[in-house]
């Protein structure tokens, strides 16, 4: 394990620059919107913003002010943030972020996590809190051979073999929470439990008869079924063609600022307006570190193994994932919103909470509301395990 600070080299921002001033930019309908997808004049606003005022240098410091790490962790070098609590007894938590994301959507949860006293609330409520960028994704090590990785194996081994935990929880959204509740279904052992903040939650394969379904439930699959027609087209080019994708994405910093920030709009509890749930700033940096990394046709790559996995191992219809389980379930995922009862069929479900604000980016949007159903959740968990 070796301490790691970001320090881009000053020819990828100097190249960054250039591509920037040399955009040639399409067309758009009059009166399009966000209807065709990224609007025009407020990516256009945005890439000025990052000719003129985003400082790189600036985000650097902020993200260089958490301890950072990089380990050899099954097979591939894993970059992972380390902030040890500050309390009695700090619970080992393994925080995993999704996509279009980055380590960087958890600063404003890490300290609070770490250092409760410090932000109003208990020392006992402290953690040690890891949060690993995923394989593929910003610093760590881009996967290149077929086949899905699997994430929940990489952080078992990143928890208990490099860092010493004994036990620890997780807590994850998008991508991460499918990998928390991996987590959760095939390491108990070593899990005591979990936390999602996300609408990606397991179910079974067949799903449940018609018959056996409530009315909630029937209507939660009919959004979802008309979610995957309207809004499901980049899951199904990144599943099936990524690398043509990734050609374009990988080229221009404006494709990949225009392929990015319309997921952060769309899925967020922003109401059409971006900026009142992310700085320009914050989204900048999210998409920069996917630049200055070249990671985005690796982070796309995963929906295509993930798709094609040979041997996926879904739930059988019946099975639960046993691991005590929280969910906190935010109303900006509008049509993907999960009825409770159908998270039930497959989560021993501990902790159950209807956000009243926020939405796939909770951990951006409404830091302190996720702090705090995290602590919550985990406050008996801890208890037990220190008894």
């Amino acid at each position: 394990m070796e301490p790691f600070n970001v320090d881009v080299s000053p020819e990828i921002l100097f190249d960054l620059r250039d591509r920037l001033v040399r955009t040639r930019w399409p067309d758009q309908v009059d009166g399009a919107g966000w209807d065709y997808g990224t609007e025009l004049s407020y990516l256009k606003e945005l890439v000025e913003y990052w000719l003129t005022q985003f400082d790189w240098r600036k985000q650097e410091q902020l993200i260089n002010a958490l301890p950072q790490f990089c380990a050899q962790v099954n097979g591939l070098n894993i970059h992972f943030v380390h902030v040890r609590g500050k309390g009695p007894h700090p619970f080992p938590l393994v925080i995993t972020h999704g996509w279009p994301s980055s380590f960087f959507e958890m600063y404003k949860i890490i300290r609070p996590l770490a250092d409760p006293a410090s932000y109003g609330g208990d020392p006992a409520d402290a953690f040690d809190v890891i949060v690993p960028s995923l394989p593929g994704f910003g610093f760590s090590e881009r996967p290149v051979h077929r086949g899905l990785v699997r994430v929940d194996t990489f952080w078992r081994t990143l928890m208990t073999e490099v860092l010493g935990y004994r036990r620890f929880g997780a807590h994850g959204s998008d991508i991460g929470a499918r990998v928390t509740s991996a987590l959760g279904r095939f390491h108990p052992d070593v899990v005591s439990g979990i936390h999602i903040g996300s609408v990606d939650l397991d179910w079974s394969e067949p799903l449940p008869p018609d018959a056996q379904l409530t009315a909630a439930e029937r209507h939660y699959l009919e959004r979802v079924k008309w979610w995957e027609k309207e809004e499901g087209g980049y899951a199904e080019i990144q599943a099936t063609r990524p690398q043509t994708l990734a050609y374009g994405l990988n080229d221009s910093p404006v494709g990949l600022a225009a392929w990015i920030v319309e997921k952060f709009r769309a899925w967020s509890d922003c109401h059409g307006n971006i900026e009142s749930r992310f700085t320009k700033d914050e989204l900048l940096t999210t998409v920069t570190l996917y630049w200055v990394t070249e990671t985005i046709n690796a982070s796309i790559r995963r929906y295509f193994e993930k798709r094609h996995d040979p041997a996926p191992n879904p739930l059988r219809l019946g099975e639960r994932i046993e691991t005590p389980t929280g969910i906190a379930m935010f109303p900006g995922e509008k049509d993907l919103v999960v009825p409770r009862e159908w998270a039930e069929r497959t989560y021993n479900i501990q902790r159950w909470t209807d956000m009243p604000r926020g939405g796939h980016f909770a951990a951006l949007e409404e830091p302190e509301l996720l702090v705090d159903d995290i602590r919550a959740f985990f406050r008996e968990l801890r208890t037990s395990e220190t008894t």
